[in-house]
């Protein structure tokens, strides 16, 4: 199809209300408030028609980089993956170099928190349920793991899986409450009371089915904590078996529902573990506060460790040795990850469909508007993408760099002109950009031909970087051979005595930029069973003028 050059209206508010929780932020509205007013010489513009900026479409860089928001909650909600904003919180811990504690260590540091150190019990509840459900967030993603049953029992552990339950509704899951004793006080008939106004169905024991492994995805055993003693009464002991059956079953379906515990898995003693080798085995342990002496007997892939508030105090009380959280984490994984299929990784997109018309006329315009949105969404370094070269030995080559300029005439980074790369790129003038972003499940690919930026461009961008970037633009040069990394920051002092007056830091001649004018667009959304969205722009001339025309691709 020929797009029409007319502008397109606004999608409507309905849009983002009806599309997963990434979208439910309107970019347009929120995007002004992420950005310091102060700018620089040389800003990235998002204004498609000019080199003019305004308030609502430049993108900022201080001192330090790309001014971005902070990582949004709906895009990564305290978890989030490796190398993102907020931290990973699949750092391993080594297992053995970790503090496990009694039954009686637990119940001080708990009387502690809520005696002297001011903390209310609905307070560390909220924290270790908040721990538990970005837990299961972390490795059991809602599009392949969707239906929860939390089993919950009559204490804390049982409010920990209420909490975890809401969170969860909130993560994008499809939540069922078992909660045969309810407790009375109304910390608790508060807890649900929230589910009940999310619609969340509350399931007697009876109305539980007998298998199920048909009916549920994840499995929460939020049933007894480490203050329970004895034997199991009814109903839990019939709920635990029915969990114990599960792993039985499990070992000869080619599928069956995954378990995760709350600090303790339900039966198990304290201590000692699965004494009689006869309980739940889960295949998730979430300890709370710190991992007590059971979880060494845990053999399940995903032991994680969450409850974010042990002051210090306690730390040095106890001698505990905990695990460092990463970024603003809630949860962190111990030990050794499980022994990962390769072959079996895989994501099953969700995204609101791509159609063509809804897709810009004018490529650059909708790379605008996919911008802005990876901006707003908070995604770490939106503005990162490959590169990617071909010399006269037609063997390419790939690495990362960032954007760090864009409006009609292209798209711009800068570099070394020894480098690799550069030498390519004087062999044969044309690349190929991927922009990639996770959070959205989108990736934008542009081709066209290249060019060096003017000097006064280069001298201009140059000197808006920090002064450490600038001595460290002159001390590498890329590519080559160095001895020691030694040898990097022996030259780099010596540079940073040299200019420690403030006066200004030369350019180096073989150091500058390059545009790329775009002759070939692909704009990609991710979507269900691999069928994603692919619209390709290509320009062709009708009556004279240059228009792009848009077509779909099989994915």
């Amino acid at each position: 199809m020929i797009s029409s050059l007319a502008t397109q209206a606004p999608l409507p508010l309905a849009y983002y209300r009806n599309s997963p929780s990434i979208y439910k932020t309107k970019p347009s509205t929120y995007f002004p408030r992420f950005f310091s007013v102060k700018t620089l010489s040389f800003p990235l513009f998002l204004n498609p028609s000019t080199n003019t900026s305004t308030s609502k479409a430049k993108i900022v860089f201080n001192l330090q980089g790309f001014l971005g928001p902070i990582s949004s909650p709906a895009i990564r909600p305290l978890c989030s993956k490796s190398g993102e904003v907020g931290g990973m919180a699949s750092s391993l811990q080594n297992q053995d170099s970790i503090s496990y504690l009694t039954q009686r260590e637990a119940a001080e540091i708990d009387e502690t928190l809520m005696g002297p150190l001011g903390f209310s019990v609905d307070q560390l509840m909220e924290l270790a349920g908040l721990s538990v459900a970005t837990s299961i967030a972390e490795v059991y993603k809602p599009s392949e793991y969707n239906r929860i049953l939390a089993i919950c029992g009559p204490g804390n552990n049982g409010g920990d899986g209420l909490v975890a339950a809401r969170h969860l509704y909130h993560f994008g899951y499809k939540l069922f409450v078992c909660y045969p004793k309810r407790t009375a006080k109304p910390l608790y008939s508060g807890l649900v009371t929230q589910l009940e106004s999310l619609l969340i169905p509350f399931l007697s024991v009876d109305e539980l089915p007998v298998d199920l492994s048909k009916d549920f995805d994840i499995l929460v055993d939020a049933m007894f904590g480490f203050s329970f003693h004895g034997s199991p009464r009814p109903p839990f002991d019939n709920l635990i078996q029915k969990l114990v059956h599960l792993h039985s079953c499990g070992q000869m379906q080619h599928k069956s529902p995954v378990i995760v515990s709350v600090d303790i898995p339900s039966g198990w003693h304290v201590e000692e573990g699965d004494v009689g080798g006869q309980g739940i085995k889960p295949h998730m342990l979430v300890s709370l506060t710190a991992p007590k002496l059971c979880a060494k007997k845990f053999s399940g892939p995903h032991h994680f460790l969450g409850g974010r508030f042990v002051p210090p105090t306690i730390a040095e009380k106890y001698k505990l040795q905990l695990p460092q959280y990463p970024g603003t984490s809630m949860c962190v994984r111990i030990g050794k990850p499980p022994q990962i299929d390769i072959s079996a990784l895989r994501e099953n997109y969700i995204s609101p469909e791509f159609l063509e018309e809804q897709a810009e006329a004018d490529p650059m315009d909708q790379f605008y508007k996919w911008f802005e949105d990876a901006v707003v969404a908070g995604l770490k370094e939106p503005n990162a993408m490959a590169l990617s070269t071909t010399g006269k030995d037609r063997k390419p080559s790939s690495r990362m760099v960032l954007l760090k300029g864009v409006n009609k005439d292209g798209f711009v980074w800068y570099t070394n002109y020894e480098s690799r790369k550069a030498r390519e790129l004087s062999e044969n003038p044309h690349a190929a950009l991927l922009f990639y972003w996770d959070g959205l499940n989108r990736q934008v690919r542009v081709e066209g031909s290249v060019q060096k930026v003017s000097d006064e461009e280069s001298e201009q961008y140059f000197h808006s970087r920090p002064r450490g970037s600038q001595i460290a633009a002159i001390v590498s040069k890329q590519s080559t051979l160095v001895p020691g990394r030694d040898v990097l920051h022996q030259q780099y002092k010596e540079l940073e005595e040299k200019y420690s007056d403030g006066s200004l830091i030369p350019k180096p001649k073989h150091w500058g930029g390059y545009r790329l004018q775009p002759e070939r667009f692909e704009f990609w959304q991710g979507q269900q069973s691999r069928l994603h969205d692919r619209l390709e722009y290509s320009p062709q001339e009708i009556n004279g003028k240059r228009v792009w025309r848009i077509v779909r691709l099989a994915p």
